[in-house]
């Protein structure tokens, strides 16, 4: 299995950010923004938007003089003995404000060793998470994160993955043909969030966006009830825009 390399929106923003982070991590006594937008390339208006996002995630924190020095985030994240733990915490802080802010629950999904894996979510009380009526490892085809999941594949890739799952038919808009499924697969855009109709289970849609660092396959969703629907693509748009964030996490 490959992965299929595509640049999107939130890979330039974490790209612009990581430029960010290291300039200002080489300056262990402060950097000024002035100095940044010279040593980085980048342009007043772009550190206008960047900064603001990477003292609210504590990755650079500002002095009273206006230089910028890494924040704790950033120093955690650094960290070998306390990475995995402060990532786990930070995506977990990212995810329950998207939860709020979208007003819907929220994943992070992985795809490890061969099968889609939900590692993180964040619902409530309001906002209920999908109910697992089938396992989302047998449900890729039918999922907004499996099928996010499955873009981010070659062609080779989607093709191993759907001859260990069969496209089983799981409402009457479930895919069950191979052959269209990964033809829409293939066609979709990048940029654009999958979605999921009710396709997985009567009563629910979802979308999901890519989050992929390195060879490391992810993606970020969110689901709604069908009420909702009206809010879907809205909400998918704000869950595309803040991708950088957890992006961002994973790439450090």
């Amino acid at each position: 299995m490959a992965l299929k390399h595509k640049p999107t929106a939130p890979h330039h923003s974490v790209q612009d950010a990581l430029r960010v982070l290291d300039t200002v991590a080489r300056h262990t006594t402060g950097v000024t923004d002035t100095q940044l937008a010279r040593e980085t390339g980048l342009g007043p208006e772009r550190l206008t938007t960047l900064l603001p996002m990477l003292r609210r995630e504590a990755y650079v924190e500002q002095g009273a003089d206006g230089a910028y020095v890494a924040g704790e985030a950033f120093t955690r994240l650094g960290s070998a003995h306390e990475h995995e733990a402060a990532l786990h915490s930070k995506i977990q802080r990212t995810l329950d404000r998207l939860r709020d802010r979208v007003g819907a629950a929220v994943y992070m999904s992985r795809y490890v060793d061969g099968e889609v894996k939900v590692t993180q979510y964040a619902a409530g009380p309001s906002l209920p998470k999908v109910h697992e009526w089938v396992d989302f490892r047998d449900a890729a085809h039918a999922t907004a994160v499996g099928k996010s999941l499955l873009t981010q594949l070659d062609h080779n890739g989607r093709r191993e993955h759907l001859a260990r799952h069969r496209t089983i038919r799981l409402t009457s808009r479930t895919i069950t043909s191979d052959h269209v499924l990964l033809s829409r697969l293939a066609a979709h855009p990048p940029t654009v969030p999958v979605l999921d109709l009710q396709e997985y289970a009567i009563g629910t849609v979802c979308a999901a966006v890519p989050v992929t660092a390195g060879s490391s396959v992810g993606c970020l969703a969110l689901s709604l009830p069908v009420e909702h629907a009206h809010r879907l693509r809205q909400a998918a748009e704000t869950l595309n825009r803040n991708a950088a964030q957890v992006l961002l996490s994973l790439t450090i």
